[in-house]
């Protein structure tokens, strides 16, 4: 039996684990992804960060890996507009590098390869 599957959804649970843990420890540098629409800022970036990390548990744990791999896809296309909103609001001179426009809208393309790599881990490629 190949390693491969097992070596994508660790690394994909470490990945999830270093965003989560870095959304609850630092969420002011995420807060100016949440549209005012929704509310208090913090509360969005606190779940998000819990969802990072219950989909690394997910995908951590082989008879939960398919449905966390599923669930990871599905967090990272719904975090999509939030990286929108930041690449719309970046601004060359940013004090913080996040939001400085190359990486900013550097972002955006490397959601697809992210999507993939869930689905993969999913599917047990």
């Amino acid at each position: 039996m190949s390693r491969t599957p097992h070596l994508l959804a660790a690394g994909l649970a470490a990945t999830l684990t270093a965003a989560g843990a870095l959304h609850l420890a630092r969420p002011r540098v995420f807060e100016g992804l949440i549209p005012t629409a929704l509310g208090s800022p913090r509360a969005w970036v606190y779940g998000s960060g819990v969802a990072e990390l219950a989909c690394a548990v997910a995908v951590a744990v082989p008879a939960t890996r398919r449905a966390g791999g599923l669930a990871t896809a599905a967090l990272f296309v719904a975090v999509f507009p939030g990286n929108v909103k930041m690449a719309l609001d970046s601004r060359p001179g940013a004090r913080a590098w996040a939001r400085r426009p190359a990486v900013a809208w550097g972002r955006l393309p490397l959601q697809v390869p992210l999507v993939a790599w869930a689905w993969q881990v999913s599917r047990g490629v």
